[in-house]
């Protein structure tokens, strides 16, 4: 996984990092960046319109984190049994906990449980993805727009890794964002009383020494992205990389460039 270290060798630290991040690692991915302690450090075409995959949930998981009420009762509709791409197979008409599609959509990256939570909280996805757009627009988003809650390819759809940084900080501030992330894995029943055991799509929890989440994400056009968060010694880094060739050995070893140069 850390084959990349001996590439990304640690860069003398004496200077305070500049107002704009340097292109140091433009090989990790189409589109990086990386902040120390709050602070950006290292970018690589940082406001490039990119999809983004199903990092999209993120804003689907703030929105409701900030508005919804997550011990109510969720009724799975038809649309929502037919959704495609990562899934759990829910079924319509089965009664869940907005908490428990919360974590599901977050640990395992659900679409089916992410379009359940939009459904329901927006009475359809199109309102829902209004207010996902509204949001954005709120946090400062300049170069990101949402066409759906869950993060399908569409030409409709995009971000940038400085707009995701921005996202992310916001989800970092949410405690349920924070703990659903953080998971290895999660186990939850229906009301029904039918059981989904899932482990998490983040391949550096329990493995890169200090990780704690955030976000993964794939589609054919949008290749393979991560918003990986991970704290050690006192500091925190945070990293997005959209469509990565080696995502994890990448992450993992800027992740560990960027702890050991803060210590």
């Amino acid at each position: 996984m850390f084959s990349l270290l001996l590439m990304l060798a640690p860069i003398a630290g004496a200077l305070p990092p500049p107002v704009e991040p340097v292109d140091e690692f433009p090989q990790v991915a189409a589109a990086y960046w990386v902040e120390v302690d709050g602070v950006p450090r290292w970018a690589g075409q940082p406001d490039r319109r990119l999809p983004m995959a199903s990092l999209t949930k993120l804003m689907t998981a703030l929105l409701i984190a900030e508005t919804a009420d997550l011990e109510a009762v969720v009724t799975i509709g038809v649309g929502v049994a037919r959704e495609t791409g990562s899934r759990i197979g829910l079924r319509a008409g089965e009664r869940v906990r907005a908490r428990d599609l919360f974590e599901a959509m977050l640990v395992r990256s659900a679409n089916d449980a992410c379009r359940a939570l939009a459904d329901w909280h927006g009475g359809d996805q199109a309102t829902f993805v209004k207010a996902m757009n509204l949001r954005a627009w709120q946090l400062g988003l300049k170069n990101t727009r949402f066409a759906d809650a869950c993060g399908h390819d569409s030409p409709q759809q995009y971000s940038s890794v400085r707009d995701l940084a921005v996202l992310a900080r916001a989800a970092l501030a949410r405690p349920e964002i924070v703990a659903a992330a953080a998971r290895p894995d999660f186990r939850f029943s229906t009301l029904d009383g039918r059981v989904f055991t899932m482990n998490t799509t983040n391949a550096l929890l329990g493995r890169f020494d200090g990780a704690t989440g955030l976000k993964t994400g794939y589609t054919p056009g949008a290749g393979r992205c991560v918003i990986a968060v991970a704290q050690r010694d006192g500091h925190e880094v945070l990293a997005v990389f959209l469509n990565s060739p080696d995502r994890w050995s990448h992450t993992a070893a800027v992740l560990e460039v960027a702890l050991t140069e803060a210590r």
